[in-house]
């Protein structure tokens, strides 16, 4: 979790406040005579942007807490999406229960190996996002490696595992958006404005350029996913010039050929344009690549 000591939060009669007690992170709301207390036991996001959290109730179903550590502000805000102007009673206002299928969805984007059949599997789970979550099992795929690995010998026969830079462009980006949110997601929801900047599969999928799906134009194009995201503007140059136009200043030979009249470098801050998300306290980089206007805002 956050390395704060204290983290506090004030919403009308409301006081929140989540700390370290005797080796266990305490969830504490006070307001209107009436106090109520948790141990939190789940935090969802590594703190770059945020923490969101879990705790369970006496019945031992899972609870999420209205309030959500932001970074850029070091302290506790509302959870996105569960802001209230006035809440019925300290419950209501303390958290909002969370059914099984829900938890199941987050936990298998946090975390590695966390379910059994339909099931959570909170003792066998790891936490974060290693090899398995998007490889799949590996046992067998060691297995049939071994010789190779011990003797030298050629790899012969089935890899058992998932290879994600194998898919096609429109199940690649979907591969990315089960966790990322992909445009059925959207659909699904119905989640309509700024918000949808975070949801960098589907506002991918909206570009002029992805059309009915572009093989250079998928998630791993611009990010490895074994690395950090890179947040440095020009490192990304030679992606967009490998459809639009080379270093050298000239065309490529693709469909997408027409270069920029403004700029040759720091492609993406121009057209993929940075947008400040209030309730999650940050900026995203909206990923609908399109020729952008200073002022113009967010494009539906």
């Amino acid at each position: 979790m956050h390395g704060l000591p204290k983290l506090t939060f004030q919403a009308g009669p409301y006081h929140y406040e989540i700390f370290r007690e005797d080796m266990k992170n305490v969830y504490r709301i006070s307001g209107e005579g009436n106090s109520l207390e948790a141990m939190l036991t789940w935090a969802f996001g590594t703190g770059r942007v945020g923490q969101s959290y879990l705790f369970r109730a006496p019945d031992d179903s899972y609870r999420e807490a209205k309030v959500t550590y932001f970074s850029s502000i070091h302290n506790l805000g509302f959870t996105p999406a569960r802001a209230f102007a006035h809440a019925k009673d300290i419950e209501e206002a303390m958290y909002r229960p969370v059914t099984k299928t829900e938890a199941g969805r987050c936990f298998a984007c946090h975390a590695t190996a966390s379910m059994v059949g339909n099931e959570v599997e909170e003792n066998g789970l790891f936490p974060g996002v290693t090899c398995e979550a998007c490889h799949g099992p590996g046992a067998r795929h060691v297995a049939a490696m071994a010789p190779t690995m011990l003797e030298g010998a050629p790899v012969t026969g089935p890899e058992y595992i998932l290879n994600p830079a194998s898919l096609e462009p429109l199940d690649s980006v979907d591969f990315c958006g089960a966790c990322h949110v992909s445009s059925r997601d959207v659909a699904l929801s119905g989640t309509k404005g700024i918000v949808n900047a975070r949801s960098q599969p589907y506002r991918l999928e909206l570009s002029k350029c992805w059309g009915a799906g572009d093989a250079r134009l998928r998630c791993m194009s611009c990010h490895d996913p074994h690395q950090e995201v890179d947040p440095v503007a020009e490192n990304y140059d030679h992606v967009c010039a490998s459809c639009h136009m080379t270093g050298s200043g000239t065309r490529s030979a693709t469909v997408h050929e027409k270069p920029c009249p403004v700029g040759t470098s720091g492609c993406v801050n121009c057209h993929m344009p940075k947008v400040f998300l209030p309730e999650i306290h940050s900026t995203f980089t909206d990923h609908k690549i399109r020729v952008s206007h200073a002022g113009e805002g967010y494009v539906e």
